[in-house]
């Protein structure tokens, strides 16, 4: 197929760094990202991700969090989880897998 349609679009350049980071982790190219993409709202027939205009509550939650305010901070994952109370639906979701190399943060089925 002819691949001669071209896009183009101004974006932040370190919205841009991150995101080719990204798909270089992946091994894709950005024209491959951007391709599937396409592809993905050509068969959702639509955006492949749910899009909504925040509610006041989470408005102004971003709002004091980017001003540094009522911030909680945790030393790791497990602790916010705790914290929130969903500390034992996580070993459940997680039973029966097991963490890979130190590091990596990624679950495989044992």
């Amino acid at each position: 197929m002819n691949k001669s349609a071209m896009i183009r679009a101004r974006i932040q350049p370190a919205l841009k760094e991150e995101a080719e980071s990204i798909f270089a982790e992946l091994g894709l190219s950005t024209t491959q990202a951007i391709t599937l993409f396409y592809q993905q709202v050509k068969w959702c027939r639509g955006l492949p991700f749910e899009v909504r205009v925040p509610n006041e509550v989470t408005r102004r939650t971003f709002e004091e969090t980017d001003a540094g305010q009522n911030l909680v901070r945790s030393s790791d994952a497990e602790e916010i989880l705790d914290r929130l109370g969903v500390g034992a639906i996580k070993e459940q979701a997680t039973a029966g897998y097991a963490c890979g190399p130190a590091g990596e943060g990624r679950l495989c089925r044992t």
